[in-house]
Parts: C-alpha cells; structure tokens; sequence
C-alpha cells in the first residue's frame, strides 16, 4: 500500500486541497512560504506518532469567511486515503494493519485516516452566542482564542470519516515516519553509541552475519548469537580482572576514606566489582572516518552535508530494524517511510544528485516504502522525473497544486521532450512566479538589461527568463495551460520571431519540389505569381495566462533585425564581434543624416546577399516609405553581419554601459548616454509581465 492521497481543509495556508502522491519518491517543490513544510506537517499528524497532536490558534486557515466562522466554529480535518500498490496483492501485514480503515475493499483497496481537531458540539451553542457579537474577522479569532481553543480536542479516525470511528494506536503505530526537517544538529543526535538511535542499529547489525545467513534455522541462530555472547562475556571478565588486580592497592586507600566516615557497618565493606556485556559496551564506540592513509578522524570534524547524509544512512538503518518482525515481533513497524525537508541546506549539487540516487537504491530495496522530499532546489529538480514532481504555488490568498508530469495528457512526446529538456538552470521555470520563453540565447541574455531600459526589473517581478532552444513553446505550455487541471497556472509570455519566408513555386520547366528559405520581410509578398509566402503566426488557443508576442506583422524579422530598426543610430549595437563594422556605421551615419535611399545602397559592396537587398528595395512593387526602406536597409546589413551568442554578450555588456552613463548624467553633466528604445514587441511582453 502506499498514501495515495491527502486532503487538508483549513489547515495552515490550506484552505481546501487534495493532494495526489506517488507510491515511491513525491519531490514537492515551491518558492518560499508557499506551503511545503505544512504539508508535511499534516502528513506527520496523522502518521508520526512523536508529533504534537494538540494544535495553536495560528495553526487554522485565517481565509475562512466571516459567515462561514459564525455558523460553524473552525476546525481541522487531515484526511489520508492509502491505496492498493500495483504490485501488492490482497493479503499480508499491509491489509492487515488497515483492515478496520478500509473503504474500498475491492482491487485496488483504499482505507483512510482523518485527524480532527475540533470543538465538542456541547460548546456549539455558547460559541455561536459570543462569536456572533464579533464585529469583524479579528475579533472572531481573538473569541475562538481565548475562550474556545482550550476546549478543543482532537480525534484521529479510521475508515468513513462520516462514521467517527477512532483509529487504534496500535495500527497508527505500526507507520515508521522518520522526518528530518531543514534546520537539524546531525552531530549531537547520532555519533556516539550513547545515543539511541546509533545503538539500537548496533544492537540489530551484531553478528549480522548470523542473524541473515538463510541457511541457518532460528534455534541454530540463536545458539550461535549465545556462544558470540558467552566468549564477549568471558573476556569481559578478564578485563574487569585485570582493572581490580591493578587497583587493590588503590582502592584500599579509596575504602579506608569510606571506612573512617562510617560507611561500613554491620560487617559490610564497600568494594568494586562488576561485569560489562556487548550491549553496555556500545557506550564506547563512536564513530569515525578512515582514510586510505590509515588516518583515523573523529566524524564530526566532517563537513555538515556529508555527515547529514550519513545520518540518513543510519535513519534507513533504524528502519530496517523497527520493520524487522523477527527482532521486534509485534512491534515491528509495517511501513517505513522516510520524509526529508529541503535536502539542499547543506548539500552541493553533486550530493544532492547522490542523494536522490541513494533513496532510489533504499525504495528497491524496499528498505523504506515512501519518501517525501521538499526542495526549492533546482538541481533536484532536474534530476527527477516529471511524474515525481508536485508542485504547490499560491495564487492570491489561495494555494493551489500542480503535477507537471500528468499536465501532458496523452501528449508523451511534449513530455520526452520537457524531460530530456529540463536541467538545474531551465528547471527554474516550475518554480518562478511568471515566465518569459524566448526562442534563443540572444533573447535570454538581453531581457534584464531590457527590463531596466523600461525602468523595471525582471528579478524584482520575480519572472524565470528560459531558453527553450527554438520554437517549441508548444511543448511547454502543456505545464502551464490553465484550461489543464494538472497545470502549474502561471503567467506566461512567449516571444517569438517573425522568421518571413518564400517558397519559389513549381513551373513546368522545374518539377522539383521547393523549400521554404529565409526571405526579408521588404521581399514578402512582392511577387505571389512565383513564390509563396508564410511569416510566423501564433494564435492564443491558449488560456490567457499565455500569451505570444511577435515582431510587426509587416517590418519585423527577428531580435537583431528589429534592434536596428528601432534604433538605426546606435553605434552601440555594432559590437566587436560584429562583420563589416565599417559599413553598417556608414549607413548609419548617412541615415542619421538623410541622405537618399540610392546613396545608401549604393555603400553597399558586391556580393550575391548585397545584390538581393538592393535588388528588393528598389522593386517598385514595394509601397514602403522610403524611412522604412533605409531601416530595414541597415537591418538587413547588420543582421548579416552578428552571430547570437558572442554578440549577445556583447552587446549586453553596451548596453549596460550606456545605462551606466546615463545613471552618471543624473549626477553630473554629461553627454555620453545614447538613447535606445526596446522594440515594441519586446515592450508589450515586459509591460504585461510586471503588471498587478
């Protein structure tokens, strides 16, 4: 069986959520505050036996309405529905344990828990007398604190709720919940065999081999632990024998003190003596680090990660131990379950791969039946799998969940993709609270700086810009189409290029099938008797958190393209990565001073591209102004001319630099700062993304 799912109303910051889990690994990620924490510690009501079952006035949801408080007083139900697993069959402990729970009796079964924290119906009367002269929401509250809560009670129940039958603890007993929550001192809970944890493990691994040879029958174990025993117990007793034959000089001076006070009477005399077994002996060992040189080191001059992942070993060890019939009998716990709460606070990346691959290697183990982990760890992550991951987010005062993995449908192509796509830097998407998708590097690198021309910020907005590596918007959506129940429903800006192209059409002569190519957007529908033509288009058959934002239908290319053709007097633009510097400075030059379209082109040098443009914008069919005609003339240039990355790069690194000096202007006189004006399409998605 495993916990299939959990329902919380009113709890914390859940109003009224269910929850779905996997039978192995739940990943649950989320930004800050967002709620990961307090699912666990609704988990841990109901299954951790060590929790504190008794809750405060700040533990209830603080969004139930004021009607609804002065009908009913508040309360708390945690309901857990554990499932039938796939592989498990109708019988064994797991049936038994929830047998008195179960819901649904045939395949897969259900049974349910439900923790309740309630007032008695006897009080219902006096509390809808006072809390009805609350006079708003606080004062409600402030009534429930002072004069209610101490009544409150609570009941965990087994099977139909509706029934109220109280859950047997010795059932709930039989759930191992092991939690480490993010703040823990690793180094005073396991290192000595003093403490409990490291010596029960000790106690169940001694003579392990005995203990797990198959070939032995139990009376044949036992006989052969007793003789381990019988030979510790006899050179115990030499050692205790040589400690007092070293001290019967010693400890006569010792006892004649006792002797002189009066401590010996009635024809006793104090002395030392004593015997010392295994289990007693445990209080001696600690742990250590070898290494190869044959240096010993104590462990807890270890780094804080390396040894927190060492008290998880011991963690699953002890598991292994309580879940062990034979060594514990009836207590013997029947389903271990291991709950980790943000890993990453002492981990490196490195390790917290490590770690997950560590628990996987535990759950085939069947060591531990369920883990529970909470990250905001991006590496983490990206190193699971879709259908692992649950995410909860808020939107407004309400906290919602999403499951990327079920978001596809039956799309699995989308899903392969997204899955070999997602890495510790693109995985920031199912975190952020917007996001930017942009075709290219170009795009990624540019938004902040971008951003700050429009005198806002991308990381103030709290907006995840991600490369998506081309037009595959389409596969990503799928994890944020809020038409999708499974979706994690956030704001999402797609910019895209206009990419315009042709096609030359098939003539009689030519029979051989055409491809689309790259064209300029002054070439696009100059000529519909030889070619055809097609420019990027996006519909928004999306739900309106998403929306797509392109180039001008009529003037625009792509990012580089229309950088220029907002600004054709930007120096700045022309980078050191940049071709034919020489020549797109010239033309901007000859723009900023009006000179004729004819005198511009005729700057440009023979080659076949060169030839083309010149060709294309003297066509007479082209009823563009003739200032559009010299922009798109120093676009097409300087388009030819960069690469994305390294230009990118650059470029950035102006455009700062211009910020910068404009920022000094402020203080001081100064004419180094250049105007630049973000492209329109660029502008909208921005302004639409930072907007209330």
């Amino acid at each position: 069986m495993y916990i299939s799912n959990i329902t919380i109303t009113n709890y914390k910051n859940f109003r009224s959520n269910s929850i779905d889990f996997n039978s192995g690994i739940n990943v649950i990620i989320g930004h800050n505050n967002a709620g990961k924490s307090n699912l666990l510690r609704a988990l841990a009501l109901i299954f951790n036996s060590n929790t504190k079952k008794y809750l405060s006035i700040d533990d209830f949801n603080k969004n139930i309405p004021i009607e609804e408080l002065k009908e009913y007083p508040p309360s708390i139900k945690i309901t857990a529905t554990l499932k039938q697993d796939d592989c498990e069959e109708l019988i064994g402990d797991d049936l038994v344990t929830v047998s008195n729970w179960i819901t649904k009796l045939e395949e897969p079964y259900e049974a349910k828990l439900q923790y309740e924290f309630y007032l008695p119906s006897k009080f219902h009367e006096k509390y809808k007398n006072i809390i009805n002269k609350a006079k708003d929401i606080f004062e409600v509250w402030k009534f429930v604190q002072e004069e209610f809560l101490r009544f409150y009670t609570y009941k965990i129940f087994g099977g139909d709720p509706t029934n109220q039958i109280t859950a047997e603890s010795e059932s709930l007993n039989k759930f191992d919940f092991q939690f480490l929550d993010a703040i823990r001192d690793v180094e005073r809970n396991m290192f000595s065999g003093k403490n409990t944890l490291l010596k029960n493990v000790l106690d169940f691994f001694m003579d392990y081999n005995i203990k797990s040879d198959e070939s032995l029958a139990k009376e044949e174990k036992e006989n052969a632990i007793k003789e381990k025993k019988k030979e510790f117990g006899d050179l115990a007793g030499n050692l205790i024998g040589l400690l007092n034959q070293r001290m019967t000089e010693g400890k006569k001076q010792i006892l004649s003190y006792a002797n002189d006070i009066g401590a010996s009477f009635d024809k006793s005399t104090p002395n030392f003596d004593g015997s010392i077994s295994d289990i007693e002996l445990y209080s001696a060992l600690k742990l250590i680090v070898e290494y190869e040189t044959g240096i010993k080191m104590p462990i807890i001059n270890n780094g804080l990660g390396y040894n927190n992942l060492i008290y998880m070993s011991l963690l699953l060890s002890k598991m292994q131990v309580d879940a062990n019939e034979e060594y514990l009998g009836s207590n013997a716990k029947v389903y271990p379950m291991l709950v980790i709460e943000e890993p990453e606070a002492h981990l490196h990346p490195t390790m917290q791969r490590h770690l997950l691959n560590f628990l996987r290697r535990n759950l085939n183990n069947k060591k531990v039946r369920q883990i529970f982990v909470t990250t905001h760890s991006t590496h983490i992550t990206g190193s699971v799998n879709l259908d692992e991951l649950i995410c909860i987010y808020k939107e407004g005062i309400n906290t919602l969940i999403g499951y990327p993995g079920k978001s596809f449908g039956k799309s699995e192509e989308s899903k392969k993709y997204v899955q070999r796509f997602l890495d510790a830097t693109k995985s920031n998407m199912l975190f952020a609270e917007k996001i930017i998708l942009v075709e290219g590097l170009a795009e990624q690198i540019l938004m902040s700086v971008f951003a700050e021309y429009l005198n806002t910020s991308i990381e103030d907005c709290h907006i995840a810009v991600i490369n998506v590596g081309g037009r595959y918007f389409d596969h990503f959506l799928n994890l944020f189409n809020a038409t999708n129940p499974y979706s994690i429903k956030r704001k999402v800006a797609c910019i895209t290029d206009r990419d315009p192209e042709r096609k030359q059409l098939s003539t009689k002569e030519s029979n051989k099938k055409k491809s689309f190519q790259k064209c300029y957007p002054f070439e696009m529908n100059i000529d519909e008797t030889e070619y055809d033509y097609k420019k990027n288009e996006y519909a928004n058959f999306y739900s309106e958190n998403i929306q797509f934002f392109l180039q001008d239908q009529i003037y625009g290319k792509t990012l580089e393209y229309d950088l220029i053709r907002f600004n054709p007097n930007f120096k700045g633009l022309v980078t050191d990565s940049a071709a034919n510097k020489d020549e797109i400075v010239t033309l901007m030059d000859q723009y900023a001073n009006g000179e004729s379209l004819e005198m511009m082109l005729n700057t440009l040098r023979d080659s076949d591209e060169n030839n083309r443009i010149k060709q294309a914008l003297r066509d007479e069919r082209l009823t563009w102004e003739d200032d559009e005609k010299k922009k798109a003339l120093v676009a097409a240039r300087y388009l030819n001319s960069v690469g994305k990355g390294v230009n990118a790069l650059e470029l950035a690194y102006e455009l700062e630099k211009n910020l910068m000096s404009k920022r000094i202007t402020e203080e001081k006189e100064s004419s180094e700062y250049v105007e630049f004006i973000v492209p329109d399409y660029i502008k909208a998605a921005i302004d639409w993304m930072c907007e209330e």
